[in-house]
Order: C-alpha cells, then structure tokens, then sequence
C-alpha cells in the first residue's frame, strides 16, 4: 500500500552527525518537525533552527513552501534566517577584515533567498550595505561581495528603489566612470544603475545626470562580453524611461550629453560603428542575452520614427507643402514654372499624377492617414535628395509608361512605409523573449531610410515583373512584403547583402516558392487521395505523438522569470522513460545536453496531472506586473496543474519548445495535439507519406502480355498492345 499523500520520506543532514531518515507529517507544524529534528541531535533551542534543502539553491523551508517536498529529498538543518540574518548582520559590521570579507561572502549567497531576505531586511540590513558602499573603504572582492547582495535584497522587491540616496547613486556611477577598476565590481554596478532606472522614476533622472554615453561607449569596447551587454542594458533603460520630448532632442556633441536626449546619440556614427565593429562583427559568437539587447536597441532605435509615423499633414502648412513641391522640382528640375498662375497649377497637377499621387491637384492630404503620416513624406525626401538618380529614374521610367501600366511612386511609398513600420513593428515595445536583431541596421547611419529606398526599388522592379497595373497595386504589394520578409529572415549582415537576396527573390522565384509551399493544400483534392489522407492520418499523428513524448524524455532546460536577465536561473524538467513521472529541478547554468534524472530532485507523478493551461490563464502571468507583461511572454507561458492544487509554471525558451511541451503534455493526458507545429508536421508528414506511395504506384512494372494463343479465323478483327 503507498504511504499516505501527506507523509513525505526525507534524510536530514548536520554538519558532524550522521543523517537523519524521517518521516514528515505535512499536518503538523513545521516548527514541531524542527524540534523533533533538534532532539535526535540533542540541540537545545530549536527555535533557533529551520530547515533547508541541501542541493541547488538550498532555500529555507517555510510552511508555504513545504509542499514543494517530495520523497526522497535530502534537507539540512541549519540557523534560522532571523539568526542567520542577525549573525551576519554583526559581522559584516566587525573590525576584523577577514571575518567581514567570510560574512559578505555568505550574505551574497543567502541574499537570494526570499525568507533571509526578508529577515535581513526587517533589521535594516540593506541600509547598512548602502553605507558601507558609500563609505568608499570597501575595494576588490569585499566590494563586489556587498554589491552583489545588495542587489539580490533590492530585487526580491520588498524595499523601494526610492529610499537610495544621492550619496550611494553617486558612488555607484564612481565606479562604472572610474577608467580601471574590477570586472564584476563594474557589472553589478551596471546592474544595480540599469535596476534604478528600471524601477523608479525619481532614480531615472538622477543616474541620467551622473552618466554620459562616452563612459558607456567605453564600456563597449572592452573584451569582456558581459560587461558590453550590462552596458547596453544601461543604455536601453534609461532610452526605454527617458521623457518622450527628451527621446527626440538634439544635441551637438554626443559624448559628453546626458543620456536623457537619446535620438541623436543613437544615430550617431561613433556609438553605431563600436556596435558593430566590437560587438556584431566581433571575434566572440553573440550571447543570447547580448542578442537581446541589440534587439532592444534596435526597436528603440525605430521607436524614433514614431512621433513621425503618427504625425498627420497640416495642408495648409506652408513648410510641410514645401517638401511636395521640392519633391517636384527635383524630379522636373529642367522646367521651369513660368507662365500664370492658372498654367502653373495645370503643370503643377500634371506633375503631381507623374509623381503618382493620389490626389494631383492637393497632394498634401495623401500624408493625412497614420500610420504611416508625414514618416512616409521624410522618406520619399530622403531617397530624391541621398538617391537623386534612383528617383528620377523611378518617377521618369513611369511616366513613360502606358498609363494602365505605370507604377505610382507616391501611393507605393507612403504604402510602403507602412508596410515597413508594421514589418519591424515600429511603436511597440520589445518582447522579453525576442533576440530578433538584424546586423544590417546596424552598418548605416540612416540604416531605416536606406532600407526603405532599398525596397523602393524592388517594389518597382517586382511591379514591372508583374506587368501590373492600378488594378493589380495590392496584389504587388502582397508580393513585395513576402520578397522582404524572406529576405529579413536570411539575417543578412550589411545593405548590399539585403539587396543581393532581393535580388534572388524576384516575382518568379516567388511564384514557384508559393506552388512548392502550397503543395499539401493544392495537390492531392480528388476523393480517393482524401480518403487516403483520411488512412493515414491515424498512423501519423500516432507518430508525432511519439516523437512529442521522446522529447518531453530528452528533456528541456527553462529560464526562471526575474528582474534581471544577466543573472540567469535555469531549471530542467524531462519525462522519465516509462512515461510515468515528470523530472525536474533546479540548475546553477544552462546545460550542455541531457540532464541525469539523479540531478533533478523534483517529481511529479503523471497520473496526479490535471490539466495543462496556456497564456494569460497561467498562474505565473496574472501574478506578473502589466510592465512585464507582453505578447512574446504570453506566447510562450504554460502550466501544469496537479493534485493536491499545485502548479508547475513553464515559460518555453521558443516557439518550438513551447509548441513540442504543450503537445507533449496533451498526448500524455490523452488530449488532442493542436499546435501550429503539429499541424504542420501533419501536413508535411502526410504529404511525403503520399507522394511516396504515389511513387511506388507510378514505378509499378507490369508484365508483358504473353502471345495470344492461335484461334480458329474468325470474323472479328483484333489488335494486340504488348506495351
């Protein structure tokens, strides 16, 4: 008979004894369990005491986190967290400097643990830290220890960021400006600044004061990848909470500005070209982290463009019309614009349609819808001052056309631009989860402006491959974004790169691109190829079920949600091989390959599982702050629920995991598998099952017909085939 839900068997360790094996009874006290503990020792005070797991973090063990025991698991008693928290509260503030550097050393350690944290803080134990950084006394390790705690108190989130003085910010910021000083002293500085901006608004303005992009770009050139990544992360706070009139400032020397006028310094070529010399197009693969952060910045960086992407034409605004009518002149530079006024605005509407306007005669109310607004006009600006030729040709080589034929270069830009800003989603804040980044954004000043006259020109070469007409405009637009999202998805590295895969993708490649996807949907309609279909589906779904579960018996490895990314916690979860448990556990780094099930301490028994949830419906997304809440994450989230009230909070590191996971669960609880990816892989699975069977029917060889066997003449005629 199997021991009752609420008795779990544990071994119990302290240091000098031999282990103790209990039986513990989730009914009773935890502090009677500890007393129970204490007097198979002989301990006195068993108040003093409290239990800890003994592997990985080796957290406290409180009466809401003792349902999390299982069988098996290996505790040690230890001090309790308030004597702990009180013990090491003395000793940091002792004379001895080898007792005090031991003390910070442990505190740094136990600091990440939410039950000594809150003891610790309780005795004014984070203010103390504060002191002693702003002191100045404390250097080398000693520093970084304190630095490291005191960051690991703040992020539990119990004390606010508000109460940090002037004094500390600015000792803080010392260190980050100082030109040497020690690796992880200045990465949990970067860490605690990027904290303060992050999550106090008061804070924001004092860091902005005390840094400036010099000292962070400084920071980019060193070897060290991590501090390159913190340092960027810097940089992206304080862009993400700077005012949104101080985003858009100019400034006339970036170097020594204040990170509060962002708009230009990221524009700038210095900042830019250190990206992408020592970071990008360095000699050390990008991290996933550090991918992060460029895919941060990048959103930012195109964020800019939003004030303009939602900012309407004015046509009565004399300097806005002033563009239209620079982009004329531009275009028609050898006419002049003699005559009166009735002919000047007859050439003028001329014009304007050869232009490829919608309206010829007020062409001003063509930029009045947003998005894509005036954003649309700053391009067309762009590309007939920088790309004076490429315009001309552009707008000549149309007005000569037949009319049915021509391609209307104003309506194409401004439908252009908005297709560009809902590509790269410009306006939206980054996902959490995302290290979509794209290098060649990186290798230009005006790399959004250069990628827009880059697909300008595709759009009018894919027009004249379609030999479209006005009829035909939101056809060819459907192809020009396919031709540019499957370039973008190749990652290429500069402008020219993104030009050369352009030009492979052209109208024809497309096509045949279309017809080979569209293989599963277009071919096999005829009723006896869907009732084969129909045959095979069963084998194939029990097919991906299996390579669902033997997945799920490799194994995955899942990031821990906190406040800061850079210092990630991972933890590992794999079905056991007979399909019955769940493994899983906590790790100190992310993996290489499968993890032992003797590493994972934690198990969940299959038949205990009750449902599986996804999205905002997990446990983990609705206790998670509307900041920290974005699609990407929702995306990816899933949960397990299992008796007696428990869950088990997921977060997929990719579309693919979460989609291999959440199917593998359902196909372990006997659910329907109804990913994308699992119809997908039905699909194609399906498809090549067919056509290999269709292959086999076409290579069927059949006999030759042996020779007729004479007969007795007769009247009726008859032709043999031997083919």
């Amino acid at each position: 008979m199997p021991p009752p839900s609420d008795i779990v068997k544990v071994a119990i360790e302290w240091p000098g004894a031999n282990a103790q094996l209990i039986e513990i009874d989730q009914k009773k006290p935890l502090s009677s369990i500890v007393r129970e503990v204490c007097d198979g020792w002989s301990l006195s005070g068993a108040e003093q005491f409290a239990l800890r797991y003994a592997d990985g973090p080796q957290l406290y063990i409180t009466e809401q986190s003792r349902c999390d025991i299982k069988n098996g698991t290996i505790l040690r008693l230890a001090i309790s967290p308030a004597r702990a928290a009180r013990q090491l509260l003395e000793r940091i503030q002792s004379h001895g400097i080898d007792a005090r550097l031991e003390a910070l050393k442990e505190l740094a350690k136990l600091s990440a643990d939410p039950t000594f944290a809150a003891e610790f803080i309780t005795m004014e134990g984070i203010g103390t830290l504060a002191r002693l950084v702003e002191s100045g006394t404390h250097f080398g390790e000693m520093l970084a220890f304190t630095l490291t705690a005191f960051l690991e108190l703040m992020d539990h989130g119990i004390v606010s960021w508000d109460l940090l003085s002037l004094s500390f910010i600015k000792q803080i910021a010392g260190y980050v400006n100082q030109p040497m000083v020690d690796v992880s002293i200045l990465q949990r500085s970067l860490a605690i600044l990027e904290s303060m901006v992050l999550n106090s608004h008061s804070l924001y303005h004092r860091v902005a004061q005390e840094i400036t992009v010099g000292q962070l770009i400084g920071h980019l050139q060193v070897s060290n990848q991590e501090i390159q990544t913190y340092a960027i992360a810097l940089i992206n706070a304080l862009f993400l909470k700077a005012p949104e009139d101080r985003r858009q400032a100019e400034c006339t020397n970036p170097l020594d500005q204040q990170l509060t006028e962002m708009a230009s310094t990221l524009a700038q070529k210095h900042l830019r070209s250190i990206i992408l010399n020592h970071i990008i197009r360095g000699n050390r693969p990008i991290k996933a982290e550090m991918a992060h952060q460029l895919y941060v910045l990048q959103v930012l960086t195109f964020n800019l463009l939003e004030e303009r992407m939602m900012t309407k034409m004015d046509p009565n605004d004399q300097a806005q019309r002033d563009i239209i009518f620079e982009l004329r002149r531009i275009a028609f530079d050898g006419e002049n614009d003699t005559g009166g006024t009735e002919k000047r605005k007859a050439m003028y509407t001329k014009d304007y349609k050869m232009l490829g306007f919608t309206n010829h005669v007020n062409p001003a109310t063509d930029f009045t819808q947003t998005p894509p607004g005036m954003l649309a006009l700053d391009n067309m600006l762009y590309l007939a001052k920088l790309h004076q030729d490429t315009y001309i040709r552009i707008v000549l080589e149309n007005s000569s056309r037949e009319d049915k034929h021509e391609c209307p270069f104003g309506r194409c830009a401004i439908e252009l631009t908005r297709m560009l800003c809902e590509i790269l989603q410009v306006g939206e804040l980054p996902n959490e989860g995302c290290n979509d980044y794209h290098p060649m954004f990186f290798t230009h000043d005006r790399a959004w402006e250069e990628f827009f006259c880059v697909c300008i020109q595709l759009l009018n070469k894919t027009w004249k491959e379609m030999r479209a007409t006005a009829e035909d405009f939101n056809k060819v637009m459907q192809v020009v974004r396919e031709q540019i999202t499957r370039a973008l998805a190749m990652k290429p590295a500069s402008l020219d790169q993104l030009k050369s895969k352009l030009r492979s993708l052209s109208y024809s490649e497309i096509l045949r691109l279309r017809q080979t996807e569209r293989m599963s949907q277009d071919d096999f309609q005829s009723p006896p190829i869907i009732e084969l279909r129909e045959r095979i589906q069963p084998e194939i779904l029990e097919l991906i079920k299996q390579q669902r579960l033997n997945r799920l018996c490799e194994g995955s490895c899942f990031r821990k949600l906190g406040n800061r990314r850079r210092q990630e916690k991972f933890w590992f979860c794999r079905l056991s091989l007979n399909h019955k448990v769940l493994h899983y556990g906590d790790l100190d780094e992310s993996p290489q390959g499968e993890v032992p099930f003797e590493l994972l301490s934690d198990k969940i028994h299959v038949s205990d599982v009750k449902s599986v949830v996804t999205g905002k419906d997990c446990p983990h997304m609705k206790e998670k702050s509307a900041l920290k809440q974005n699609k990407e994450v929702l995306e990816l989230a899933f949960s397990v629920f299992y008796d007696p009230d428990e869950t088990l909070n997921f977060v997929a590191p990719n579309k693919y995991e979460y989609c291999i996971w959440t199917d593998g669960l359902c196909a372990l609880l006997g659910r329907e598998m109804s990913s994308d990816l699992t119809r997908s892989d039905l699909d194609t699975l399906i498809n090549m099952e067919m056509k290999l069977r269709l292959l086999d029917l076409e290579n069927i060889t059949i006999p030759e017909a042996p020779p007729p066997v004479p007969k007795e003449p007769s009247s009726y005629n008859f032709t043999y085939n031997y083919s």
